[in-house]
């Protein structure tokens, strides 16, 4: 397969960004410099709050800033682009319609991996935004997988990690952790996947079970190396 440059759309958010990229070599199956993918990062942190448009129609439109970057990409040399955001994903359609090139699709990607993994109930954990976009629900159902998504208070416990640790620089401890891991076995599920890729950061940071959690940043990782004609690192 011809070896394709990809393009990240990135500061959504910036350290989420850069575990991408990182993630991305350390997955790849590479013995040199030469041998490692080229890719190309636009760390564009001006790009609107994706959760904050989708609840408030009133607030600034990420996706024209968006498309903005994939033209910008393409112009670069990117083949493919990918963005280390699952909210972002809402706007996929209008994304994918104005990027000159192909755009992956995280949580399809995500969905399709806990298929593979023979999944019958998965938990997700995500902002607002992506949950009550229905993104991962619909995608797990067409995979023939029940979604289990938290209640209204721990989705708010959740958005506290995300926006007010993660974002803001902080590290969270295993036991601030605990009760979200808890709740979804409680639940019944399977699998918990972690469905934004500022949670992605806290599975970095806490080393979370392997064979609980399915992390969606890596999954896009792997997808970008495979999609632009490398070799998995087994």
């Amino acid at each position: 397969m011809e070896k394709k440059v990809l393009g990240i759309i990135g500061g959504v958010g910036p350290l989420a960004t850069m575990l991408l990229g990182e993630t991305i070599v350390y997955r790849t199956k590479a013995f040199s410099d030469q041998e490692h993918m080229h890719f190309i990062i636009d760390n564009d942190t001006s790009i609107p709050d994706r959760t904050a448009y989708i609840l408030d129609h009133s607030k600034p439109n990420p996706l024209p800033v968006m498309v903005a970057d994939a033209k910008k990409l393409a112009q670069a040399g990117a083949d493919i682009i990918c963005i280390p955001c699952n909210t972002a994903y809402r706007f996929y359609d209008g994304l994918q319609e104005g990027s000159p090139v192909p755009v992956l699709h995280m949580i399809q990607e995500t969905a399709k991996k806990a298929r593979l993994l023979n999944a019958k109930r998965v938990g997700v954990l995500g902002t607002i935004g992506t949950l009550t976009s229905n993104m991962y629900q619909a995608a797990l159902i067409e995979e023939g997988i029940e979604p289990v998504v938290p209640n209204e208070a721990m989705q708010q416990d959740l958005m506290t990690v995300i926006y007010g640790y993660v974002k803001a620089g902080k590290k969270i401890s295993k036991e601030q952790w605990q009760p979200f891991e808890a709740a979804m076995k409680k639940a019944g599920c399977d699998y918990i996947i972690l469905g934004c890729t500022e949670l992605s950061v806290v599975n970095r940071e806490l080393s979370l079970d392997r064979n609980l959690y399915i992390d969606a940043l890596i999954v896009l990782a792997e997808c970008a190396i495979t999609s632009c004609g490398y070799e998995l690192l087994d």
